[in-house]
């Protein structure tokens, strides 16, 4: 199999669409044998060093001009703050359509899905990008179908990512594509990635747990603990959403979420007061009951197992401002 990977960019391409990606499968030839390492590239749409919108520059090995049988097993195209509004030679176009039509695979970062809109290759299949950027890309390409709230989505050979950091989300689908969820699992903890999001997730939310096959009775149990996280979540409940005895339904959940079903209820909750966290000034205590905890304490018990710190250090960490539950935390 052709395990190269290139990404395509451009004059203010978004450097992390570029870097992300690449990581993923630069730190993956880390766990590979020599014959399964991938070959990474830059493809060039002007010659010479590209500016990237942080002002990186970026030096492509190659000009898309100069590419003709040897094209990548798969190609990506970065997006852009000002992507949307750009247009591109005639030829590049050509050569996107043509090198599609070769690679294994190919796809989009981000609002990179605009340069693949303009080559036609979008047209009667299912897509995403950024949040900001799908009104303007279904308007542009009204024959495709536009997700607004997916991390990524495969239609085929073509896949596409929402904005920025969903493109090492999709690089990690990729990679378990080819090598299994352990490799990637592996990329993900070296990348300090919280966890590999499914695709069907919201893009909406920074911490998401994934999901088992959709159609699975465990991703029906999934969704519903996400809908459910104040409830009595027991084994016995879980089994019953499941339609499964509880016996059957641990061992089928572990087996396919990689976690016992009392460690997904777990992330769920902490995934959901992370949130609350970050995103707001509400006392502790509502933040715990909201997310499930049976108290404070509780809640401060699983963050300093879970994470190494308190929800109120987290806070003052990464969210907004502190609240008055100071004293709580200033306990032993």
């Amino acid at each position: 199999m052709n395990r190269s990977v290139a990404i395509l960019v451009f004059p203010g391409v978004q450097a992390l669409d570029v870097s992300g990606p690449l990581d993923v499968f630069a730190e993956a030839n880390r766990f590979l044998l020599p014959g399964d390492r991938y070959q990474l590239g830059l493809i060039g749409t002007e010659r010479g060093p590209v500016a990237c919108s942080n002002g990186m520059v970026l030096h492509p090995q190659r000009h898309f001009a100069d590419i003709d049988a040897d094209v990548p097993g798969l190609l990506l195209v970065a997006g852009g703050p000002t992507l949307p509004e750009r247009a591109f030679p005639a030829a590049l176009y050509a050569w996107l359509r043509q090198a599609s039509q070769r690679a294994a695979r190919f796809g989009s970062i981000c609002n990179g899905a605009f340069l693949l809109a303009g080559a036609g290759l979008l047209d009667g299949r299912t897509v995403t990008t950024h949040w900001n950027d799908v009104a303007a890309l279904a308007a542009r390409c009204p024959a495709a179908r536009v997700e607004a709230d997916r991390i990524y989505a495969q239609d085929g050979s073509l896949y596409t990512s929402a904005g920025v950091t969903a493109g090492i989300d999709l690089s990690l689908y990729l990679l378990a594509q080819d090598h299994g969820e352990e490799v990637a699992l592996d990329v993900a903890k070296r990348l300090v990635v919280f966890i590999r999001r499914a695709g069907g997730q919201s893009q909406f939310s920074p911490y998401l747990t994934p999901l088992a096959e959709a159609a699975s009775p465990v991703a029906r149990v999934q969704q519903y603990v996400l809908a459910h996280l104040t409830e009595d979540l027991t084994l016995d409940r879980l089994a019953a959403v499941a339609r499964m005895s509880s016996r059957n339904f641990s061992r089928i959940f572990a087996r396919d979420a990689r976690a016992t079903p009392a460690e997904f209820v777990e992330s769920a909750r902490l995934d959901a007061a992370r949130v609350m966290l970050e995103r707001s000034a509400v006392p502790l205590k509502t933040v715990a009951y909201a997310c499930g905890f049976r108290d404070p304490h509780h809640m401060r018990a699983v963050f300093r197992r879970r994470l190494g710190v308190s929800p109120q250090q987290y806070r003052h960490s990464f969210g907004g401002p502190a609240d008055a539950q100071a004293p709580m935390e200033s306990s032993s």
